[in-house]
């Protein structure tokens, strides 16, 4: 792979590789970290580029190893602030009230998601936060697409059915 090649195909999905690695570590140094490593892996398994037809997909699979590799390492504890990962939308500031309202909203949304099992918190945010196709998260995972639409689908009922609980019954 000629240094073209790897700044026209790898370098433009740098900083989704980051935003994948800050999802699973919950910290920006690690995730930066992790991105390095992935982007160093990468350009010396420069020989394997030739032969994939999507390059973003193998570039975030060994994003996403690289991160478990780190989390399953007894030194990393995973954080469980999610709001440092996704930033909240801008609120009205003349309705505390309504603001107040999103952001314990969006706090139990992210608890929610969080506390999903990682195979449906990989699917889920990797198809709704990111915008990869089933196509696309069925590489990066190595898994069927049949198999994603299904975590996809149980993810999404898990969150819809706890966030029901709680807004009906104040359960948590």
């Amino acid at each position: 792979m000629s240094l073209q090649l790897f700044l026209s195909q790898v370098m433009p999905v740098q900083q989704k590789l980051f935003r994948f690695a800050y999802r699973l570590l919950g910290n920006e140094e690690d995730a930066k970290d992790i991105t390095q490593d992935a982007l160093m892996k990468v350009w010396h398994q420069q020989q394997k580029m030739t032969e994939l037809e999507n390059v973003e997909a193998w570039c975030m699979r060994i994003t996403r190893n690289l991160a478990l590799d780190k989390i399953k390492s007894k030194k990393y504890r995973v954080a469980d602030d999610l709001e440092r990962a996704a930033s909240l939308p801008e609120t009205d500031a003349k309705n505390p009230h309504a603001a107040t309202e999103q952001q314990d909203l969006m706090k139990r949304v992210h608890a929610t998601i969080n506390a999903l099992p990682e195979k449906f918190r990989l699917v889920m945010q990797l198809r709704d936060m990111d915008g990869f196709s089933y196509q696309e998260i069925a590489d990066m995972l190595e898994i069927n697409v049949n198999e994603v639409k299904v975590n996809l689908h149980r993810a999404r009922l898990k969150v819809r059915e706890q966030l029901k609980n709680v807004h009906a019954y104040g359960l948590q």
